[in-house]
């Protein structure tokens, strides 16, 4: 079995009857680009973590800077696969752009499931449902995957849930976008449990969606032509952009939270010197053009744009040789396993965890945001365990608190589902989607510990 890149580019969108057009003025692919920018979840990664959070230094990156970014290597690196791509397989209803367009797509959104507080966030809603007393109970009454979605929460199967449903609610597939670009955006194209099996590769190192989108994502795997991998579970491989959108997430954060560190202090000048001019092939050339930049924060941002400029070109020949192999699914790993400067690019994140993942201020803030997560969670699920028990006879109490729940996040009337899967999804929705700051500050009026206007 293999892929083809003429079903793989589909245009056509979920949720949508309506006939696609070929190339206009504007692309379906740049129609999903645009739709992803103009919505809230989108918006609200200006105030979530990538990875100093709730940071008082107006430069450093958040998720949405960071997700733009990403977007642009992602264009770049679309585009010229693109190229290569349209020349080989002698595409004639694509252009180059269109391929650069649906990883520009999906590289914007694929941080856009992330919870307040980076991936400690993500480890909080797994501890609470794993580890939280009453959210132990509630989880473990459900089995497999709806169990599994809780217990391996996971913000990549947040993100398609938000994508095809939680953004324009009222249409079926939510924004509606394309298939290609759904699935490009789907790097673990998978459920959460998978029965005991045993799949090797990357693609199938977490899940890409919950049990309540399962049918969504069947819908995009079937319509681009995804290689299934089991006949009894929700299993594919992975759509071949959907490594470059990998890849392009991979070079953002490697090369720029380094920028960032040396911003805050963390690395010094001659440091952040040696880890870029090590991935440069012509390391010496770079420094003679370097010597007309004054400062160095200037030198800094040259040799950041020269090492991703580099990756770019490296991960373009790593995709292109194992085209093949990919298309075919016998191909399964990051493009950068393949770098041929391997070492150097491993290098950037090995003293990112060395130096800044672990500094004190961000070990401090996240380690207040998993509580803050936990607590949430805990605090509410009973409220709405009481709602949908009691219903009128309901206390007091969780009458009141529950009005602090909007009610697309508790049911229509304000009527919690009768189902424990549906409630614990539902305001898994809400308290994911909630930025860092706004989940600080309800944390804070329901325990007390600050009043409204006080």
């Amino acid at each position: 079995m293999t892929m083809h890149w003429n079903q793989l580019l589909s245009r056509s969108r979920l949720g949508s009857d309506q006939s696609q057009g070929g190339t206009t003025a504007r692309t379906d692919f740049q129609r999903d680009f645009d739709r992803i920018v103009f919505s809230s979840a989108f918006r609200r990664m200006q105030d979530k973590t990538q990875v100093f959070p709730l940071s008082r230094v107006d430069y450093i990156r958040t998720r949405l800077t960071h997700s733009l970014e990403a977007s642009s290597i992602g264009r770049s690196l679309g585009t010229q696969v693109g190229e290569r791509v349209i020349e080989r397989r002698r595409l004639a209803d694509y252009e180059a752009s269109d391929f650069g367009d649906i990883c520009a797509a999906a590289c914007l959104a694929h941080d856009i499931g992330n919870p307040p507080f980076g991936h400690s966030g993500e480890d909080a809603f797994r501890s609470w449902a794993n580890d939280a007393p009453y959210g132990r109970r509630r989880v473990s009454m459900l089995k497999d995957s709806e169990r599994e979605d809780f217990t391996s929460f996971e913000g990549n199967a947040q993100g398609f849930r938000i994508l095809t449903r939680l953004q324009n609610p009222d249409n079926p597939g939510g924004l509606q976008l394309t298939c290609a670009t759904l699935a490009a955006f789907t790097k673990y194209p998978r459920e959460s449990c998978l029965g005991g099996g045993r799949y090797p590769g990357v693609s199938a190192k977490k899940q890409g969606f919950f049990v309540e989108d399962r049918e969504s994502f069947e819908s995009v795997a079937e319509q681009v032509g995804l290689i299934r991998r089991d006949g009894s579970r929700a299993v594919w491989c992975r759509h071949p952009l959907a490594f470059l959108v990998e890849a392009a997430d991979d070079i953002s954060y490697r090369v720029i939270d380094i920028e960032d560190g040396f911003r805050l202090g963390y690395f010094t000048f001659d440091e952040v010197m040696a880890l870029y001019l090590d991935i440069l092939q012509e390391p010496e050339k770079q420094r003679l053009r370097m010597q007309s930049i004054r400062d160095s924060k200037g030198r800094v941002e040259f040799l950041r744009a020269k090492v991703i400029n580099e990756a770019i070109s490296q991960a373009m020949d790593c995709f292109l040789d194992n085209e093949e192999a990919i298309l075919a699914g016998r191909f399964d790993e990051p493009l950068l396993n393949q770098f041929p400067r391997r070492a150097a690019m491993d290098r950037l994140i090995e003293v990112a965890k060395a130096r800044i993942y672990q500094a004190t201020e961000v070990v401090e803030i996240q380690a207040a945001g998993f509580q803050v997560i936990g607590d949430l969670l805990e605090r509410f699920i009973q409220v709405l365990d009481d709602l949908a028990d009691q219903g009128d006879q309901a206390s007091a109490k969780s009458r009141m608190i529950s009005r602090l729940i909007p009610e697309q996040f508790i049911g229509s009337g304000r009527i919690p589902s009768s189902s424990v899967y549906t409630r614990l999804l539902r305001l898994t929705d809400f308290v994911a989607g909630m930025t860092d700051s706004y989940a600080v500050s309800l944390y804070k009026k329901l325990t007390g510990i600050s009043l409204p206007n006080a």
